[in-house]
């Protein structure tokens, strides 16, 4: 698979879907994800030169800078990883390397391919499902043998036949049959901190993991046999190596890591010491940025061509507190703007996976149907805008908060309301959040 052929304008349209502003930071992305395109399409010998131009996002806490990063790989089917860098600071944490990012990138790489090939398996792998199943269903011959067991009994082959044709109407889904499938497993556990190091004891785990793998029977309805049986023949047919090499190469050319919390490993004057552990994660990352190779169970990985998308708030440290040849590896920096009640009120009404069409959602499997007044919409963004303004500023994740303590009862009744329609005004909304933005020490604990 290739770099879409997605034109900066399309990617924002399609950003601005799920993430509202914020569009200086959608078309810095757009424009990185483009100039991947761009770069496939160049001559070989300049593509090599052309490295990506990684970016830094300043901005504060629930201001979209994970989604956009997230929704830009979606977008591109690139692997896709995020890191909370400060882990890497943490006292006492051991074993754990920052080639571990790489290694991690080229396994959800793996894992996109593996799904991606497995799709194209599927009827093949169905099909032979379909005929051990048939096997489980009539033993001791199906096979399109034409003898039969006694006198006056009709072939065995007829038999399959009418058996292939109620399997595939649904007839036999809920028999119960005895089916033997594979089972992996691990008897070796790794964690952090043994002494072997990461690297060799992920490469111990997986060998161990194809020593245990081994098959057992259990039992299962006809259809969930199907299921786990279509699973085990697909996995077969896909080619290892192939995967492998697929992984390798779009984790090398198209994959994306976002350094979330880059601002925690800053080196800040007048502190002291986690200061030097800062810098050290920051001299450790560097090569990773750069361009470095890194040994992984798939083969070795460059990361010369990886984007690297970090994002920080910066409230006690400034980019340029970064060390100079790290700041110097992010050439594009966005800054995202803090969202206001207007804000609020769009990231509500919106966005295709909004808060409110969630809950909607969900409360429709009660048979609820869930509406909200235009006013009670302006009275939760009020309400997530001024707990923002009174408490610690949480960004568009204070919606999260705000709503469940105002749907909190309805939530909890729901099951028992039976099909009807529920309409939430502003009222209902005050109601429900007024006192507790007016005692401060209160909403620190609920909002």
């Amino acid at each position: 698979m290739e770099v879409r052929n997605l034109t900066p304008r399309m990617v924002v349209d399609e950003l601005d879907r799920y993430v509202i502003g914020q569009h200086k930071a959608k078309r810095a992305v757009a424009i990185a994800l483009r100039n991947r395109w761009r770069r496939q399409m160049v001559d070989e010998r300049m593509r090599e030169e052309i490295s990506p131009k990684n970016i830094i996002m300043v901005g504060p806490t629930g201001v979209g800078k994970t989604e956009i990063a997230r929704r830009l790989a979606k977008l591109s089917g690139a692997p896709f990883l995020k890191v909370e860098v400060s882990k890497f600071t943490e006292v006492g944490y051991v074993g754990r390397d920052v080639d571990s990012v790489i290694r991690d990138l080229v396994e959800v790489g793996a894992s996109l391919v593996r799904a991606e090939l497995s799709k194209k398996v599927r009827p093949q792998a169905k099909a032979q499902a379909e005929e051990r199943v048939l096997d489980l269903l009539l033993p001791g011959g199906g096979g399109g043998a034409s003898y039969t067991d006694r006198p006056g009994d009709p072939p065995k082959s007829t038999t399959r036949e009418r058996l292939r044709e109620l399997l595939r109407t649904g007839k036999l889904d809920d028999r119960e049959v005895e089916v033997e499938v594979e089972e992996s497993g691990s008897g070796l556990q790794v964690f952090p901190g043994m002494p072997m190091g990461e690297q060799m004891g992920q490469q111990l785990q997986d060998l161990f993991g194809r020593i245990a793998r081994r098959k057992h029977k259990r039992k299962a309805t006809v259809k969930e046999a199907l299921r786990l049986l279509a699973d085990e023949e697909a996995a077969k047919l896909v080619d290892r190596e192939a995967v492998a090499r697929e992984a390798v190469r779009r984790t090398e050319q198209l994959g994306v890591v976002f350094l979330d919390e880059i601002d925690k490993i800053c080196s800040r004057e007048n502190v002291r010491g986690g200061d030097v552990s800062r810098e050290g994660v920051q001299r450790d990352l560097l090569p990773l940025v750069e361009g470095t190779t890194v040994a992984t169970k798939y083969g070795p990985v460059r990361s010369d061509h990886v984007l690297f998308v970090a994002a920080g708030a910066f409230h006690m440290a400034k980019v340029s507190d970064l060390i100079p040849e790290l700041q110097g590896r992010f050439p594009i920096r966005v800054e995202l703007d803090s969202l206001t009640a207007e804000d609020f009120v769009r990231i509500l009404r919106e966005p295709d996976n909004s808060l409110l069409k969630q809950y909607a959602s969900l409360l429709a499997t009660e048979g609820v149907a869930l509406e909200f007044d235009d006013e009670a919409i302006i009275a939760l963004a009020d309400a997530a805008w001024r707990a923002n303004a009174s408490l610690e500023n949480i960004g568009a994740r204070r919606l999260h908060t705000v709503m469940e303590r105002v749907l909190e009862e309805l939530s909890f009744e729901a099951s028992e309301l039976g099909e009807r329609e529920v309409r939430i005004t502003a009222v209902y909304v005050h109601e429900r959040v007024d006192a507790l933005l007016q005692d401060q020490d209160l909403s620190r604990h609920i909002l």
